[in-house]
């Protein structure tokens, strides 16, 4: 199943070979172009810091959370604003500096809040919080809307401790407004790139989260993911994503696209801050119904799976076929194959990709049902001037030029037109994508006695091309884990073609410990996170 296959009830066309090598038509505007000279964005003073090691900066005395807070910010101005111009950062947050003296305050008197204590994080756009900051899932008709209360999980993070720097930019809607779209392009935010050629495409989309932990401008990030939205964006920007279980992590106050699909996650420079990002988010919440199934499932502290051995005697199933023909990224993965093997990793040969290909249909009616009803529900409440779907879809056309440059809304559109969620062919098509994603992944599991499945995340990233849309080629592991609500994580495994590839594991249910001691393993093992150096185009 291809990365955006869902979006269309057709296949999109695989861009193959080519779409490696030759740039499209860029579609930006000439104020997007990053300055020639990007030397001075490969240095950085926090560069590559964890959790862990701030947190000790702090306690030391070497830091306070006012200069934490100066140093990020002025590194978003050097290299996201100005410079290589990432645009990754859709806005800051006004009151970063005073909320970091109070949190220095609190570290002088000797009280910490959590593991996230005077740590600055981001947060991408479609996540409420409730402070002089918008939340517009990147879109110009959701300008203004300042929400009345924070998500669960922004409340989640102020009670351990986080400063939350800002914003980040995503793909307008999720990625769920057209299906010739940019990944990590929104008519509010203009178009991310990625750090490594900054004429790449960030995927999405997370792009913003995704870049801006790579690129350093935050110690970790949140993004939400339906079907790739996390993972596929860490993986073509080298670093850790997890998309948790649907239900370990609440929904309340982020603008949706699926009830079924929708969940934020983690996303870092290692497995290590995921893990202690993860159990700062992970809770039941009494507004997020589907909460109250990780009960007694969850924790506080993921550090705990964290183990160099996590490969050992694991059993990990690999799909039989290659998942696509570029003979590089196959010899990637040969080589990310024998060091899982190296570590005690048994591998079992599995087939399961083409199982997946017949619920794309499925997929995408479930999601336009379910983003109606969602966008609607959330507009009606929302402190902005659009309050319904249809709304949105006249405001963008009344704005064709400022909202609509290049990609349409035929998503918007053709959700607006589905009946509600009573309707015989939403319930029969959750029923053929989730329910049955569910019991083909329940049957490979047991049969195999598998402890996870493995493959590479996302082939090498495609070229930036605002007018005619993504193209991404055969290497995709998004799907299985997005229809069924599962846990999976994307871990850096090398670069190809110099473009950072991830190598996924993904589990049944709840299962986020055992694959975060496997990703752990693995990566404790290769050592493959590389720092971007924000070199301006692929082809020199």
């Amino acid at each position: 199943m291809k990365r955006r296959d869902f979006l269309t009830t057709t296949t999109l066309a695989s861009a193959g070979l080519t779409s490696f090598l030759v740039s499209g038509c860029e579609g930006l505007n000439k104020s997007d172009q990053p300055n020639s000279n990007v030397e001075s964005d490969l240095n950085f003073e926090l560069d590559e810091e964890t959790i862990i090691s701030l947190t000790q900066k702090l306690d030391s005395g070497k830091y306070t959370s006012e200069q934490l807070v100066k140093l990020y910010l002025n590194r978003i101005e050097q290299i996201d604003a100005k410079g290589a111009k990432l645009n990754s950062v859709i806005e800051i947050n006004p009151d970063a500096l005073s909320i970091a003296k109070a949190m220095g305050s609190e570290i002088n008197l000797g009280k910490k809040r959590g593991p996230l204590h005077g740590l600055p994080i981001l947060i991408k756009d479609n996540i409420d919080t409730a402070d002089k900051m918008q939340t517009t899932a990147g879109s110009l008709a959701l300008e203004g809307n300042i929400a009345s209360k924070d998500a669960f999980i922004v409340t989640k993070l102020r009670e351990a401790g986080a400063i939350i720097l800002g914003k980040t930019n995503l793909s307008e809607w999720a990625n769920f407004r057209s299906t010739n779209s940019s990944s990590g392009w929104s008519s509010r935010g203009g178009q991310t790139k990625n750090p490594y050629f900054l004429d790449r495409n960030p995927c999405g989309s997370s792009a913003g989260s995704g870049v801006a932990v790579s690129a350093n401008l935050c110690v970790v990030a949140i993004g939400t993911e339906t079907d790739g939205s996390i993972v596929c964006p860490a993986s073509v920007t080298g670093v850790v994503g997890i998309k948790p279980t649907v239900g370990l992590v609440s929904r309340s106050g982020i603008i949706p696209i699926s009830k079924t699909q929708d969940t934020a996650g983690p996303m870092a420079r290692t497995v290590e801050d995921a893990a202690i990002l993860l159990g700062v988010l992970a809770a039941v919440d009494n507004n997020d119904s589907i909460t109250q199934e990780s009960a007694g499932k969850n924790f506080a502290d993921y550090t705990k799976f964290l183990d160099l051995n996590g490969l050992a005697g694991k059993r990990i199933g690999i799909e039989k076929k290659a998942q696509g023909n570029n003979k590089y990224v196959n010899e990637l993965f040969a080589v990310t194959v024998a060091i899982l093997k190296k570590n005690g990793a048994v591998l079992v040969e599995i087939d399961y990709l083409d199982k997946f290909n017949s619920l794309g249909a499925s997929e995408s009616e479930v999601l336009q049902y379910e983003f109606k009803d969602g966008v609607n529900n959330y507009l009606a409440n929302a402190n902005c001037k659009v309050k319904s779907l249809s709304k949105v879809i006249e405001f963008n056309r009344k704005n064709e030029d400022k909202a609509m440059p290049y990609f349409k809304q035929e998503l918007l559109e053709s959700s607006n037109a589905k009946s509600d969620l009573s309707d015989r062919k939403y319930l029969e098509a959750l029923e053929n994508s989730h329910i049955g994603s569910k019991n083909i992944l329940g049957k490979i599991f047991t049969d195999n006695q598998l402890d996870a499945i493995c493959g590479i995340t996302m082939g090498p990233t495609c070229s930036i091309d605002t007018i005619y849309g993504d193209r991404w080629g055969d290497y995709s592991l998004t799907t299985p884990a997005a229809i069924s609500g599962y846990p999976h994580i994307t871990v850096p495994c090398g670069k190809v073609y110099d473009l950072p590839v991830g190598l996924s594991f993904f589990g049944t249910a709840y299962t986020e410990g055992k694959l975060i001691g496997i990703a752990y393993s693995y990566e404790q093992a290769s050592k493959k996170r590389v720092k971007p150096d924000f070199k301006t185009s692929f082809l020199g």
